[in-house]
């Protein structure tokens, strides 16, 4: 049966637990180092000790380990005890055997006391930042309601749903957004820093691209679960966003599924972020394509690329049309090229046409263009004549076998005639029953024909004939 003080030291490592989010074994940690250490002090720095913790039937000893000596030699009274004295408590005790003696922490003095106290403070200290560290660095990057809690010259300050404190800086928050203390705010949790003096500091965004596609998935199940996949994401917090988006499913609309019944699910994103407007376009392999639908909503002409680098283009848009491409103060273009990683000009079909370097490469284009569909129009004819030499070979093959044929019926009529004229001396109803009994034979004839024709190998025959006329030519 434990003692009322170890209950209650236990009580106090569980409520300490909970309140600090550190495990039992480090709670358990803690309260060996803080009798270790209370001991230090009380027996002036000695070592010899041990602590036993059974925290399912919480209890704890405290353990002084002495050595046998023999009689006569002792040097240090709290680590040694004489033979003799061993032999009182256990008669087989030897020299050099170790004896372990409890001892009550609350005889232990004041400072002895305060010293465990200090140590099992730091303990917990250094355990509690061990905890926050590891939990919130598994969760960077991802999205946490909280709740505003104060604001200083440096920092937003922001309670998370545990109860620890994160700090949100000025590039951080969104233009324009006030914020009053208690009112539920989203954030990204950005990154995660441990600190030898301040211990580890949780920083969150408003800002970040990450923000929108978190939100995304919150609204969005198909974005959830990975049927619609965010691409790219190129944003201007508080202002304009653009989202990439494709789909694993061939019969789902990703830019629909995205905007929802009525625009309802892209609504509660922009709504969540305070207004900021959304545009969602597709992504597609084909590159030009994709620079186009990302200028949405301007209508694209054409997408030419450099031939001096990979990773610039100029897109031709009509003349009506090249402010709305650009957008304000170059919003629209900006974001275009931030999503497609591409360095796009811009030009109207006027200035395209009056730029030379920009028409010589379109007719290089469209000399290029022309090659390939010669290219593919010669593939084209000779896809067709292999399909005509392939039926040709066999209408050849079934001419071939129908003058077979004919030549058989010809065959069997001769032999009819030949059999009426033979039995003309006959009576006429012998002569009648001859003449049906050969129609009969003819017939059977023609079956059985029929039925080789169905395992005649024709690409063999027609094989075997080639080689025949080859031959021919040969010897010619």
């Amino acid at each position: 049966m434990a003692s009322d003080y170890r209950r209650e030291l236990f009580s106090a490592l569980q409520a300490l637990q909970a309140e600090k989010g550190i495990s039992q074994e480090d709670a358990i940690t803690s309260l060996k180092d803080t009798l270790v250490t209370a001991y230090k002090k009380n027996f002036e720095g000695e070592t010899n000790v041990e602590v036993d913790v059974d925290p399912e039937k919480q209890e704890f000893n405290l353990l002084q380990i002495k050595e046998v000596i023999p009689d006569g030699d002792m040097i240090d009274p709290y680590s040694e005890i004489y033979l003799k004295d061993a032999r009182e408590i256990n008669s087989a005790y030897e020299a050099g055997d170790q004896i372990k003696f409890e001892i009550n922490p609350r005889d232990f003095g004041r400072l002895a006391a305060q010293s465990g106290k200090n140590k099992s403070t730091q303990t917990i200290r250094e355990k509690e930042k061990e905890a926050i560290h590891a939990r919130y660095e598994g969760f960077e990057h991802e999205i946490v309601s909280a709740r505003v809690a104060r604001e200083d010259q440096r920092f937003l300050w922001v309670t998370m749903p545990d109860g620890q404190e994160a700090a949100m800086g000025d590039k951080d928050r969104i233009p324009g957004e006030t914020y009053k203390t208690g009112d539920p705010i989203k954030v990204l949790i950005n990154r995660v820093e441990d600190s030898a003096t301040r211990g580890p500091q949780i920083y969150v965004s408003r800002t970040s691209p990450e923000l929108v596609k978190r939100l995304f998935e919150q609204e969005v199940p198909e974005v959830y679960d990975g049927t619609v996949v965010i691409e790219s994401i190129a944003r201007e917090a508080g202002d304009r966003s653009k989202v990439a988006v494709r789909t694993t499913d061939s019969n789902l609309d990703p830019v629909g599924t995205l905007v929802g019944p009525r625009g309802s699910r892209v609504q509660a994103v922009v709504n969540e972020l305070h207004g900021e407007n959304m545009d969602i376009v597709e992504w597609v392999e084909d590159e030009a394509q994709y620079i186009a639908n990302a200028l949405n909503p301007a209508e694209v002409v054409d997408v030419i690329f450099s031939p001096d680098n990979d990773n610039e283009v100029t897109v031709i848009v009509p003349d009506y049309q090249l402010s709305l491409a650009i957008g304000k103060r170059g919003q629209n273009a900006r974001l275009a090229a931030k999503l497609t990683k591409f360095k796009i000009d811009i030009k109207s079909e006027t200035q395209a046409e009056n730029d030379p370097q920009l028409q010589a490469i379109l007719e290089e284009s469209a000399k290029y263009a022309e090659e390939e569909d010669q290219s593919d129009e010669t593939d084209e004819t000779d896809e067709t004549d292999e399909a005509l030499e392939d039926e040709t070979e066999y209408a050849d093959a079934n001419e071939y076998f129908s003058e077979g044929a004919d030549q058989f019926d010809a065959s069997e009529e001769e032999k009819t005639s030949e059999s009426a004229e033979e039995s003309s001396s006959a009576e006429e109803d012998s002569s009648k029953a001859k003449a049906k009994m050969t129609e009969a034979e003819v017939k059977e004839a023609q079956d059985e024909f029929a039925a080789a024709l169905k395992n005649v190998d024709f690409d063999a025959i027609l094989e075997e004939k080639e080689g025949d006329d080859n031959k021919k030519s040969d010897d010619k």
